[in-house]
């Protein structure tokens, strides 16, 4: 129903949705049936009126018009009930197909700044999702579902008299054609107004993100008067587009009225030449009205269809780019080591290479500590290891097995990562220690906090564990999100915990207790790597590996590689050539 010519494929991507449609034929079909009998008892109204001019007026028989009007409510009641069956029933389809894929959609919506990058509005397959649910919820099916019937009132005009059939058939003929001007000169301005939208959704969005350095750096003039001109560029283009679907919406609705008083005169011109009653005046004219209201209703929403045919589009390409994950064989939990074979990494969407040529092996209980300038890989190398960017080539293998072997949720339960860009979620800091289970280990929450020295933090706060974190962590300061953040990475000792720039916001307290936490993933047999910038981040490792410009430039036992390649100037307040920055006073040292 909303399929495009440019979707007509038999990609995966267009049976999933046509699938979730398809899901629903039982209830198009009914509503197909309703919509018939609906337009059959919408024929009440006009018969009544010609027999009332016709037959109650001349005989004057009062039984016969109360008889008729008895009837009539009968039937106008019943057509108020099928009309109501037919809205709840499309109601409830537009439901059952948001249920159906809302999923998936969130799935890829998570799943897109991993492939493409961040890209573009990440919201816009919700927003797609919503316009096709708010569409089939809607009146514009309603008009598509009384189309078929419009017919069936032109030839009971036609029974009426050639010369009235003619009339409301060319009347039904140029409101067709205005339903193709519409399509064609409402495409263009609907499409420009949705990407217009989407660029003021960015730039909305990106100031908000950034408010502080907006403010500090006297900004919020500047990009004030972007946000005007994306917003001024928004209106033009909503404005066109309400324009013209309101302009030929009202010369729809002048021509349908102009019709229904062309057949009253076609009928007054017959009536005079004694070829029609009065009656057929009357109810041909309501016969025509009725012939051509659905065509004023699908004219009238003929900017959701077209919203709707575009979204239908977008996400049909989405999910054929981004189809859903296959749930291999689980296999047994991981013990033993981390291989690393000559994995190659490239961010998402883009094609430069920033990892290439990394190997190595790490087995349980050892630590890994990764240091290099900025830019030389590091962060890259991270996502690998946890499996958020997938390698171009090589493998990262747990006990033998890549990967992509695993299915995501039951990797998960075998990682922990700390990213270098901490943001917790709404919720409260037990929520996001215990990664939002929907039943959380009490004692496995408070054991993740003792593990990492966060506990006497934590049950300091106002309401201790159930203390809300705020929209993206905001009611904590940056050390306390991060050290929250490194009690979600340890929660129910995963095997391998990657933590990336891990003491970048705390003190020579935190520091001593993360390097407490990283020694105690070893003592228990787990593999930590930590991406490092700072001496007391690597504290607790035995392992070094150099990243320089995407490749290794050395790896070995700590001490021996550091020995070898870390120069460290004496009194220097820089990074050195190997990216490790010299402790502060009171910092612990590596």
């Amino acid at each position: 129903m909303l399929t495009s010519p440019s979707a007509r494929t038999h990609s995966p991507a267009r049976s999933e949705l046509s699938a979730a449609l398809a899901a629903c034929r039982g209830a198009f079909i009914g509503t197909g049936l309703v919509s018939g009998m609906s337009n059959v008892l919408m024929l009440t109204g006009s018969m009544f009126m010609l027999e009332v001019y016709d037959r109650v007026l001349p005989s004057r028989s009062l039984p016969t018009l109360v008889g008729l009007f008895v009837l009539i409510m009968f039937l106008f009641a019943a057509l108020g009930v099928l009309d109501a069956i037919r809205s709840r029933v499309l109601a409830r389809v537009g439901g059952a197909l948001d249920e159906s894929l809302s999923g998936r959609v969130y799935d890829t919506l998570v799943r897109i700044p991993l492939r493409i990058g961040s890209r573009g509005d990440g919201t816009q397959p919700l927003r797609d999702l919503d316009a096709i649910r708010s569409y089939l919820s809607g009146l514009g099916p309603v008009a598509l579902f009384d189309l078929p019937w419009i017919p069936l009132y032109l030839a009971i005009c036609f029974a009426f008299h050639p010369l009235i059939g003619i009339t409301a058939l060319a009347g039904a003929i140029v409101l067709v054609v205005l339903t193709l001007v519409t399509e064609i000169m409402t495409k263009a301005p609907t499409r420009a107004a949705a990407e217009a939208a989407a660029a003021r959704s960015n730039l909305a969005e990106a100031s908000r993100r950034n408010a502080e350095a907006l403010v500090a750096m006297g900004m919020m003039p500047r990009l004030a008067a972007r946000w005007a001109e994306a917003n001024s560029h928004y209106m033009r283009s909503q404005q066109r587009t309400s324009d013209i679907g309101g302009g030929l919406g009202a010369a729809s609705k002048v021509l349908r009225m102009l019709l229904q008083s062309g057949v009253l005169a076609v009928g007054a011109y017959l009536v005079i030449n004694q070829q029609a009653t009065a009656g057929i005046i009357i109810a041909s004219s309501i016969l025509s009205a009725r012939a051509l209201a659905p065509v004023d209703l699908a004219i009238a929403n003929w900017k959701g269809f077209v919203a709707a045919r575009q979204s239908w589009k977008r996400l049909s390409m989405l999910l054929d780019t981004m189809p859903a994950l296959a749930q291999p064989m689980g296999l047994p939990a991981p013990a033993h080591r981390l291989a690393v074979e000559g994995i190659a990494a490239t961010a998402p969407g883009a094609a430069k290479v920033l990892v290439q040529d990394v190997t190595f092996k790490l087995e349980a209980g050892q630590g890994l500590g990764i240091i290099g300038q900025s830019g030389s890989g590091k962060s890259s190398l991270a996502r690998m290891l946890v499996g958020v960017w997938p390698p171009v080539r090589g493998k990262v293998r747990l006990d033998g097995a890549a990967l992509d072997q695993w299915s995501p949720d039951e990797l998960g339960r075998h990682i922990g990562y700390l990213p270098q860009d901490v943001e917790l979620l709404t919720g409260t800091v037990a929520d996001n220690i215990a990664r939002f289970e929907p039943q959380p280990d009490a004692e496995a929450v408070i054991a993740a906090a003792k593990a990492v020295g966060v506990h006497d933090m934590i049950v300091n706060l106002p309401q201790g564990y159930d203390t809300p974190v705020g929209e993206q962590g905001a009611a904590l300061s940056a050390g306390q999100a991060q050290r929250v953040a490194l009690a979600r990475a340890v929660y129910r000792d995963p095997f391998l915990v990657v933590l990336d720039e891990p003491n970048s916001h705390l003190d020579s307290e935190g520091d001593a207790a993360l390097t407490r936490a990283i020694l105690g993933i070893r003592e228990r047999k787990g593999i930590v790597v930590v991406i490092a910038h700072r001496p007391s981040a690597i504290a607790g490792v035995d392992q070094i590996l150099v990243m320089n410009q995407g490749r290794v430039q050395a790896y070995g036992p700590k001490d021996e590689v550091l020995s070898k390649v870390l120069q460290r100037p004496q009194g220097a307040a820089t990074a050195t050539p190997i990216g490790i920055r010299p402790e502060k006073s009171g910092g612990a040292s590596a």
